[in-house]
């Protein structure tokens, strides 16, 4: 007779060798996500999975987290459900326990597959049996198959691209809030594309500063590939170095340098998103939003937006200044949306 302690473990045995497959065992962090919601539900601790619990417990986040600010736990519960669906389509296919996370929630539900075992009939029954083993079969065949699309389909687990912070060449702490505004506009580009999933612009700056190179800055942000980059602002002038970088073996599948006037800028991040697209044989959105203003208005934005992030840490007297930059760009063009926002 099953117990209740026979069937938690049938539970853990089925959870090791979900973490044993392919799509688990070179990701620590979804690695870790998954198996965090299934011992908490199998400890009757249900009332734990939710997301400010897992933001700190899983993901290290500090207690004051905030999901309206750093959405790495819908992130990573999106990617999660991806993954086991590819698993369960493919090497789990036989498995005879099936483990799923139901979408708008974190508590794992866990059923059993049905799976006929034609053993045993009758001896009046062989030609019934014979069907059973002809159907059986062919149900193994398109099981097979549907496992070959599913592998070959692109963009079933969506990619997630982390973008880190650009590095400012100028060396002039004044001239942080260009390079930072560069960052943003590439997240907030990469972020409108169907079949990515890119780190919140919190996850990525956390990094800022700390020499972790691709493979372990990667880990810490649950990313496939980083984009990274440099860049100088002079003048009218910029330079600006990018790459993309495949975490598992530090490669660069696409990089770039562009050597442009500063009205080039809107351009550049246009032509950056569409390398990384291209790179990683994805297709731009239709919808994908292109901000064209003047440069004045631009430049007021970005200050704007960097010195509203820097005032948590450095009082409230920021804030404000941050709301007179925002209302001198819109003074420059009445037009540029995003500033109101």
């Amino acid at each position: 007779m099953e117990t209740e302690e026979s069937r938690r473990e049938a539970v853990r045995r089925e959870l090791e060798l979900v973490l044993a497959s392919a799509g688990f065992s070179r990701n620590d962090r979804q690695t870790q996500f998954l198996r965090f919601l299934v011992e908490r539900h199998l400890e009757g601790r249900d009332s734990e999975l939710k997301e400010s619990v897992i933001a700190v417990e899983v993901f290290g986040r500090d207690p004051g987290y905030d999901p309206k600010l750093d959405g790495i736990v819908r992130t990573e519960a999106m990617r999660l459900r991806a993954r086991l669906d590819k698993y369960y389509a493919a090497e789990g296919s036989q498995d005879p326990l099936i483990i799923e996370l139901p979408k708008g929630g974190y508590r794992p539900v866990l059923r059993q597959r049905l799976i006929a075992q034609p053993v045993g009939q009758p001896v009046g029954k062989i030609r019934s049996g014979w069907m059973a083993w002809v159907a059986a079969g062919l149900t193994a065949v398109a099981i097979a198959a549907g496992a070959a699309w599913w592998w070959a389909r692109p963009g079933t687990v969506p990619v997630t691209v982390a973008v880190l912070p650009f590095e400012n060449q100028d060396r002039d702490p004044a001239s942080d809030y260009f390079a930072d505004g560069l960052t943003d506009e590439i997240i907030r580009n990469l972020s409108v594309i169907e079949g990515l999933t890119v780190p919140s612009r919190t996850s990525s700056f956390a990094l800022k500063g700390k020499r972790l190179n691709a493979v372990e800055a990667g880990k810490e942000l649950g990313a496939d590939y980083l984009v990274e980059g440099s860049v100088l602002h002079a003048g009218d002038r910029l330079r600006i170095t990018v790459a993309l970088v495949q975490v598992r073996d530090g490669s660069r599948p696409w990089s770039d340098r562009f050597d442009r006037k500063l009205t080039d800028v809107f351009a550049i991040q246009d032509e950056i998103s569409n390398g990384i697209v291209n790179s990683l044989r994805l297709k731009l959105s239709p919808g994908r939003r292109r901000y064209e203003t003047n440069l004045e208005a631009y430049d007021l934005y970005l200050r704007g937006r960097h010195t509203m992030t820097s005032f948590p840490a450095k009082g409230r007297f920021l804030a404000n200044r941050a709301v007179q930059y925002f209302e001198q760009a819109i003074e420059k063009d009445s037009n540029y949306a995003i500033a109101y926002a």
